[in-house]
């Protein structure tokens, strides 16, 4: 009985060994993961971008100036990709500047031009200036967006100078598109912003961006009048300004935040947003941007719970939702967010304990949809759900 006993605590003595063995070698391979994530952040290149309301505003103009500027004072900087429009001023500062040939590539019996990132990655200049970071890569490219080739020679130690239009930024995606009818289809994810190290605005007033378009400083004479009568309406303009300046306002006071070691309060709120996600094409991107947005605001981060109900369930979903549900998860990643799907009859139940599980301050989720006979069922079961929110200290922002 007691050989029974002894070999049984010698069993359960080897378990725990081997479970702190395990650990501690989970702690040490934690550790020696998070020395060399250092490591490579102390290797990794710094990122400077420009931002412009508007196309025409100077920003290809001012990198060129800069890149003279720091030729000057013997730095090793190159052209990658710059793109001058025809614009004579920029094609004059183009002079003087070393610059690494395009790669040639032909694609659908066309011969295209793309930036050379294998041939910049081994020359490794000290800076190199990479226009358009918005562009979409020729098919058959080392990646699919140049935002991405740049996040290349970022991890190759190269540093960049880069430029960016307010409207194609992803999460004033939708704010553009209600300002000038347009939907921009080539878009930059926030979190490609987050990475710079510097954010720098061009500004114009809307008179003085007028008046170099209507001089030919910025289209063909042919384009000009097309172009006063759409995108470069007064009105656009001084509404993309103020976009700008806000991005760039947010932009740095977020880089403030960070660089500022600040004591955790007791009694503080620490935000943290969540974003209430369905299937359907449309609201959920604007609920994702918004919470997105918020996170930013706030220096902090946020989710997208998305709650399968039986209706959904894999053999049940349409495949056109599962699409759309695939195309809000990548929206997500993009903009930094994170994303946790449970399963689930009671929606808004299933939202009170995520809330309460990540500690959620603020929850974003669209316009309620009350539909008669269940409406009366349905009020009272938000009734309770707020209750719970407000029981719980969690803000929530509707949205239509």
């Amino acid at each position: 009985m007691n050989g029974a006993r002894d070999d049984r605590d010698d069993c359960y003595g080897l378990i725990y060994f081997i479970t702190r063995l395990n650990k501690d070698m989970d702690e040490r391979e934690q550790s020696v993961q998070h020395f060399l994530d250092l490591i490579k952040k102390s290797h990794r290149g710094k990122f400077k971008i420009y931002i412009g309301m508007i196309a025409g505003v100077g920003k290809s103009y001012r990198m060129l100036q800069e890149a003279h500027e720091l030729l000057e004072n013997g730095v090793d900087i190159q052209i990658g990709y710059i793109e001058t429009h025809g614009r004579a001023g920029t094609e004059a500062l183009m002079e003087g500047l070393p610059v690494i040939p395009r790669r040639k590539i032909f694609y659908k019996g066309k011969e295209l031009e793309e930036m050379d990132l294998d041939t910049i990655i081994r020359i490794h200049p000290e800076i190199v200036v990479v226009d358009e970071l918005a562009h979409t890569n020729v098919e058959g490219s080392l990646n699919e967006k140049r935002w991405q080739d740049v996040m290349t020679l970022l991890n190759e130690g190269i540093n960049v100078i880069s430029a960016i239009n307010i409207q194609h930024i992803e999460s004033v995606n939708e704010e553009v598109q209600e300002i000038t009818g347009i939907e921009v289809k080539e878009r930059v994810p926030d979190s490609v912003l987050q990475e710079a190290d510097e954010v720098v605005n061009i500004d114009l007033t809307a008179e003085e961006l007028i008046s170099r378009l209507k001089a030919g400083k910025i289209y063909r004479p042919d384009k000009i009048q097309t172009a006063l009568d759409n995108f470069f309406r007064t009105e656009n303009i001084l509404q993309l300004r103020e976009l700008a300046l806000k991005e760039v306002a947010l932009r740095v006071e977020k880089k403030v935040e960070n660089e500022v070691a600040m004591g955790v309060a007791v009694g503080i709120r620490h935000e943290k947003f969540m974003a209430c996600i369905s299937s359907h094409e449309k609201t959920p991107r604007r609920i994702i941007r918004k919470a997105a947005k918020l996170a930013t605001r706030y220096n902090t981060t946020f989710i997208a719970l998305y709650v399968q109900t039986p209706n959904e369930s894999m053999d049940r979903i349409g495949l056109a939702n599962q699409r759309y549900l695939l195309n809000h998860f990548k929206l997500v990643a993009e903009l930094g967010g994170e994303v946790v799907q449970v399963q689930s009859k009671d929606i808004l139940d299933s939202i009170v304990k995520v809330c309460q599980e990540k500690q959620i301050s603020t929850v974003c989720m669209g316009t309620p949809n009350l539909r008669l006979p269940s409406a009366i069922f349905s009020i009272m079961g938000y009734r309770k759900y707020l209750n719970n929110l407000s029981r719980t200290n969690v803000d929530l922002i509707i949205l239509a």
